[in-house]
């Protein structure tokens, strides 16, 4: 079993095989659903202070928030030279 990394910005790195979702963090829905996981205690927050443009929903129901464009999250987990770890 391989297991494929992404980078979502500034060093920080996911498991591709938890990704549910990359969506845009402008609605409304979406919205509600960062502050339901920061009251929760599951937000990861990965922009370093920057605006964020990507939300990323895992398997586990963490919501993880990029400064990536989420065109640019999903690129990197289509492109096939991503890292790779063999288990």
């Amino acid at each position: 079993m391989s297991i494929k990394l992404i980078n979502i910005g500034f060093g920080n790195i996911v498991s591709a095989n938890r990704i549910i979702a990359i969506v845009s963090p402008e609605s409304a829905p979406i919205k509600r659903m960062i502050q339901d996981a920061r009251d929760s205690g599951i937000l990861i927050d990965a922009t370093y202070g920057r605006r964020t443009r990507a939300v990323i929903i895992t398997d586990s129901n963490h919501i993880i928030l990029s400064a990536v464009q989420p065109e640019t999250v999903a690129q990197r987990l289509n492109n096939k030279s991503s890292d790779k770890v063999e288990d």
